[in-house]
């Protein structure tokens, strides 16, 4: 199977494209924002680690069966590191319950390398949801006179 290109882009253009492809559930684009490591690893919420292309591409399979995911990053936070770009983002999921559309918060790391493709995935590991926004606890430098 051929795989979905991306431009060398920015790691900020990778997520977009992850996100993008989680809320059109499109598996090929998907997994064209991941790197072509052997040990890329994702853990879902409570789920395993899963280890490796295979492992990822049927978990993401098997939750496109349900739909697409209406995920959407907010809050983004990020440590940039030469190759290496790990962003710490708040995800607002939309979700269809028996009340109707509701929302939840899932706090997730994303990790990018700078690979010969460009900017891919190479880890993303996402708590379990909250129905509450979660709190950004910040600590407060302290003023020097």
């Amino acid at each position: 199977m051929r795989k979905t290109k991306l431009p060398w882009g920015s790691p900020d253009d990778t997520e977009q494209a992850f996100y993008d492809a989680l809320q059109q559930a499109d598996i090929d684009r998907l997994m064209a924002c991941w790197a072509d490591e052997d040990d890329i690893v994702c853990v879902h919420p409570g789920g395993p680690r899963l280890v490796g292309h295979a492992a990822v591409r049927a978990a993401f399979d098997a939750m496109f069966a349900n739909g697409s995911v209406q995920a959407h990053p907010e809050k983004v936070r990020r440590l940039d590191a030469g190759h290496c770009s790990v962003h710490s983002v708040v995800e607002r999921v939309a979700l269809m319950s028996d009340d109707g559309l509701q929302q939840a918060w899932v706090v997730a790391t994303n990790v990018y390398a700078k690979t010969a493709q460009g900017w891919r995935m190479v880890a993303h590991h996402a708590s379990p949801g909250s129905r509450t926004e979660p709190v950004e606890v910040l600590t407060a430098q302290p003023v020097l006179h």
